[in-house]
């Protein structure tokens, strides 16, 4: 939105500044013999800078003859390069904002659009700093050789040093150092859009959507193994009658194991019992030795000798 708003407008205030600049300069002679006086000397120039072709017409002191002067160099190529950017840099910035508009949807179709947009962004931004230093370079020459001072030193009547020249009027500048800000305000701008517009583009997108898409994944299979793994602890299977958590069968399973080592040991130890024998202390049985009866008693055979 700011490239939208702000590029159309600095584009025009810089070729405008430049395109549409006319100067002015004057110088006034006065001769020592004082047969001629107030003679000046008028030089007007203006865009496209060609002043090699600016002439002049001055009179001589020393008699009724006048000479015709012209200025030096032509600093046509930079002025016209950086009118030429700030032209096509307006239409290019309307275009934009009617596809912008209008025509998002075949803007971001295909990134075709952004693609673009991103390359005609740079080739701006690189022509725009181009321009706006060669013209600042081609207005510091125009400056000087349009300098009053210097066209006087080219008539010959203030070459001879009895003669006074003083300079009237001199050029206005104002407006050519403002073309010159607005230059370099265009390429920061657009410098500033090669950011807003690569965003746009497949390249942006690809460098962030990837990376957060492998560490979406990657935290979607640690759930699913964190998952995994509690389920097969702590999940009941269907009809096996209930289950216990890992910890409770480790903690059951310790148990029974020292219920199997109590029971071995008082199974190992031997069972020690004592019973007394059982004594009948009723009288015992006599047998009759001539009946011949059994004998509840023991038998007692004693030797006669």
């Amino acid at each position: 939105m700011c490239m939208v708003i702000f590029a159309p407008i600095f584009a025009i205030c810089a070729f405008a500044t430049c395109g549409g600049y006319h100067g002015h300069l004057q110088v006034r002679v006065d001769c020592a013999d004082r047969k001629q006086r107030n003679l000046s000397v008028d030089v007007d120039f203006g865009y496209p800078f060609r002043l090699q072709q600016v002439h002049f017409r001055t009179m001589v002191c020393e008699g009724k003859r006048s000479e015709v002067l012209f200025l030096d160099g032509d600093f046509s190529p930079a002025a016209q390069f950086f009118v030429a950017v700030g032209v096509f840099a307006f239409l290019y910035s309307l275009l934009a904002t009617v596809v912008y508009v209008f025509y998002q949807k075949k803007y971001l179709k295909n990134n075709r659009g952004p693609f673009v947009d991103f390359v005609v962004t740079v080739i701006f931004s690189t022509v725009w700093l181009i321009s706006s230093c060669c013209w600042a370079k081609a207005l510091s020459d125009i400056k000087r050789e349009t300098d009053p001072t210097h066209v006087a030193l080219l008539l010959s009547a203030c070459r001879a040093q009895e003669n006074k020249c003083s300079v009237t009027q001199e050029p206005l500048w104002s407006r050519l150092n403002t073309s010159v800000v607005f230059g370099f305000v265009n390429v920061v701008l657009w410098v500033g859009n090669i950011w807003f517009v690569f965003k746009e583009t497949g390249w942006y997108k690809t460098g962030q959507r990837y990376p957060t898409r492998i560490a979406s994944v990657k935290r979607s299979s640690d759930m699913r193994q964190r998952l995994y793994n509690e389920s097969s602890f702590e999940q009941p299977d269907d009809g096996s009658g209930p289950q216990f958590s890992r910890q409770d069968s480790v903690r059951r399973s310790k148990v029974d194991i020292g219920q199997q080592v109590n029971r071995q040991a008082s199974f190992g130890q031997p069972q020690v019992s004592f019973s007394l024998p059982q004594s009948y202390l009723g009288q015992p049985a006599v047998t009759d030795p001539e009946n011949r009866g059994p004998s509840q008693g023991p038998r007692i055979f004693v030797n006669q000798m």
